[in-house]
């Protein structure tokens, strides 16, 4: 696994921030609160979701901005990040509320749609915790932490967090979500060139859930859930 970092509150208007470093990758993600809900949304619950952007100067030639209509990729990442931050918040605990999760990679080298998801875990945890202290709510709705990687099989061998490099010629990619008991919420994968049999998949999936159960750990201190 790449080296991973996390910095708390980089940004001066949302209600929370964390910009996430993930070897040569770079995602800010930031929450706003909104006092409103979409309309599907049943009364006495709130919602969250997610958008996600690459900046213009992210990639090795310019990425267009998407000004009127987003990219089905560009759908499918958001839908990932808001599907999986869901789990880990109780909406019914931030009733009448959206919890808006904003994601721009700086720095797009592998992984970029996993770090989103470790950002707005940690985004989600510190709003949490500063709408109990501001008197907003009275009780965290972060009900249970989430962690997300990604994994392929590159030259026949088992990588986790994959560069841009190692998934441009993986056999086989994955993005693995667990929560914190080790519980599986989602994975994503394609065998590219090679299928994967059930042994190869049995280690990806139990080398990827190892490393979020470390990041995990080390999200839980930047936000102040641990020491």
């Amino acid at each position: 696994m790449r080296k991973y970092s996390f910095e708390k509150n980089v940004l001066l208007n949302p209600y929370s921030s964390v910009l996430v470093k993930a070897g040569n990758t770079k995602v800010l993600t930031a929450l706003t609160v909104q006092k409103t809900v979409p309309g599907h949304v049943a009364e006495g619950t709130g919602w969250l979701t997610a958008e996600y952007s690459l900046m213009p100067g992210s990639t090795s030639s310019r990425v267009g901005r998407e000004r009127t209509k987003i990219s089905g990729r560009t759908a499918e990442i958001q839908r990932l990040i808001g599907r999986s931050l869901r789990m880990a918040v109780d909406l019914s605990g931030i009733a009448g509320m959206t919890f808006i999760i904003d994601c721009d990679v700086m720095d797009a080298d592998g992984g970029t749609r996993t770090a989103c998801v470790n950002g707005g875990m940690i985004a989600c945890a510190t709003a949490g915790k500063k709408l109990v202290e501001e008197g907003v709510l009275d009780k965290n709705p972060v009900k249970r932490w989430i962690g997300a990687i990604s994994a392929g099989v590159v030259d026949g061998c088992v990588v986790i967090d994959l560069d841009y490099e190692k998934d441009s010629r993986a056999d086989a990619d994955f993005n693995f979500v667990f929560c914190e008991n080790g519980n599986i919420i989602e994975v994503q994968g394609t065998a590219e060139k090679e299928p994967v049999s059930d042994e190869v998949f049995s280690e990806l999936l139990e080398n990827s859930r190892r490393c979020v159960m470390d990041l995990i750990r080390e999200m839980k201190k930047v936000a102040g859930y641990e020491k």
